[in-house]
Parts: structure tokens; sequence; C-alpha cells
């Protein structure tokens, strides 16, 4: 039985908050009391541990789309992560009204090819969207995103106010929390994020990305700001992780601007452990692992690795 008939939707229709000074429609400034008894997800959506496979690939071409089929042919191809009538939904960073030059939000390019692997191995289809923290039209046709994904063959979703479930996240901060539906009505669901610093949790990267999974008063979650991404990564346990190395956004992020803040990296990691992709990734912002505290209590929760190396890992540079 597919995820989606595990789940009923629950609730009224919240509430759409305008909100002033160009940033558009915030999802996450809307008050979780909206909603009514929450439902619980059914499960995980990994793939089996492959001790024959890297948990962790890393490939490196200034040929992105390469570098990409690189990384996840090499972790056991499209076909180990898609089965044939699946519906798909892919997780970028479509957070802001930025171009991909200035490296907020995921690369367009990759975002494509991901779409167009999944409708190769069959998937019934494939869903891409986000929640922003700009204006939501703005940010999908600026980002890029949108064109390319609709392009490949996907269907782009903004949020709207009749898209959120209250699902019993079941963590120690996030409990009752309203979740947009498209990231748990569905039998896959691939993390797509850009290597970024971030003023407040040091780094955003696979695990942070999932914070665009939920909608509510997000801001609440920022006085313990590690825990609320350990939850997040518990709860969404993604099929597939695929960071976006391309171009590091090395000061000033989440947001960004300006291209002098951007490294050129031409890289791309594909990851079936959340924890251990991001303990890689964040060496492109000159941390480890156990320099950040929400990648070390999700190692110490049991979410995955920071020992990348030894937990299986492969290098490709073309």
């Amino acid at each position: 039985m597919k995820r989606r008939d595990f789940l009923k939707r629950t609730g009224s229709a919240i509430t759409l908050a305008a909100i002033t000074g160009g940033t558009g429609f915030l999802f996450h400034n809307l008050e979780t009391s909206t909603y009514q008894a929450a439902v619980s997800k059914s499960r995980g959506f990994e793939v089996p541990h492959d001790t024959a496979l890297p948990k962790v690939v890393l490939a490196r071409n200034e040929d992105h789309i390469a570098a990409l089929n690189q990384s996840l042919d090499a972790i056991g191809g499209i076909k180990r992560f898609v089965k044939p009538g699946e519906r798909v939904t892919i997780k970028p960073n479509i957070g802001w009204d930025r171009t991909p030059q200035q490296a907020a939000n995921t690369n367009p390019v990759l975002v494509a090819e991901m779409v167009r692997r999944c409708l190769s191995a069959g998937a019934s289809e494939v869903i891409v969207s986000d929640i922003t923290c700009n204006d939501p039209r703005r940010t999908f046709l600026r980002s890029g995103i949108r064109e390319a994904a609709e392009n490949a063959g996907a269907r782009v979703l903004l949020p709207s106010e009749d898209d959120y479930i209250n699902i019993d996240i079941g963590g120690k901060l996030l409990t009752s929390w309203p979740v947009l539906k498209h990231f748990v009505e569905t039998d896959r669901l691939i993390n797509m994020p850009i290597v970024k610093q971030h003023s407040l949790s040091t780094c955003t990267i696979s695990m942070k990305n999932l914070y665009g999974i939920i909608g509510g008063q997000r801001h609440r979650l920022h006085q313990d700001i590690d825990q609320s991404i350990v939850d997040l990564a518990a709860f969404a346990r993604p099929t597939l992780t695929v960071v976006d190395a391309t171009r590091v956004l090395l000061r000033n992020g989440p947001q960004g601007g300006s291209l002098s803040d951007v490294a050129e990296e031409h890289t791309v990691i594909c990851a079936t452990d959340q924890v251990a992709a991001d303990s890689r990734a964040v060496e492109f912002l000159g941390y480890t692992g156990e320099l950040v505290s929400h990648i070390m209590l999700a190692q110490t929760t049991g979410l995955g690795t920071i020992d990348y190396r030894n937990a299986g890992y492969k290098e490709i540079v073309s």
C-alpha cells in the first residue's frame, strides 16, 4: 500500500498570511492551532542498506549533470531508489529570491536532471516543492527551478493554504506540527540541499533543508535549533540525499546575495546517510562534523555517523 493511502487530510483550511516588505506569503507564520488532531506518518522513506555500496559518494566535475550522474550511479543508480509506478517528491532548497549564481538555492540544472532520472526509472509522477522564505512565485521563478523542473517533466507545486496536514512528528521539540502534504503523501522523498553557511546553525545542508517541509511558527524553533533540526531529520528519513556543492555560499547565509561570498566547487554528493552527507559537505565551509552542534546531536541520536570515511565513502574526480 502506498504511503498516501495511510494518510487522511485533517483540519480546516489555514488562513493565508500576507507579509509586507516584499517577502510575500510566509506559510511558516501560521498558527499550528489552526489545525485539528495530528495524524501519524506511516514509515520512513529509506532504502535498505547495501553493504556492497558506499553510503556517501562525492563526484567532482565541471559538468554538473555528469557529477550528479557519476555520484548517483556509484551509490547504486536511480533504480535502487525509485521503482516503476512510484510517486516521488523532490525537496530542493527554494527559499530565497536569488539567482542560481548567488548559491542561495539548489542548482536548477541538478533538480532537472534528478527529475529526468526519476522518470526514466518509471516514476508515475515527480513533484518538486518547498516552503519559501521570500515570495514563492518570485522565488520559484528567479531560482530557475520552476522552469527547469517543469521542462524536465515534474509537477512544480507552490504551497497553498490547502496543502498542509497536521502530523505527529514525534520529536523531543517538534510534536504536532503542520507539514506540507507533498512530503508525506508520497512513496519516495529525495532531499536536494545546497551547501551554505547559516547564521544560526553554522551550516544549512541536508538536515537543515528539511525546515522547508513544515509550516507553523518556525521562528519559535530557533530557540533550540539543533534539536528541531534533528527532530525533522528523524521524521523525514529521506530515500536519498543529493547535496549540491557546485556552488557553495561561504558567508552571509542562508540568503546571501554577493557573488564574492560564493565558491565554485563543481561537486555533487549522493548519500543514504544524511549525517555522513552533512559531515562531508560541511568541510566545504571549513568545518568538520564534530564542530557543528546539530550534526553531532544527530549522530548521538542514532540517525547516522559523522565518520563518513569508515561508513563507506567514495570520491570521483573528473
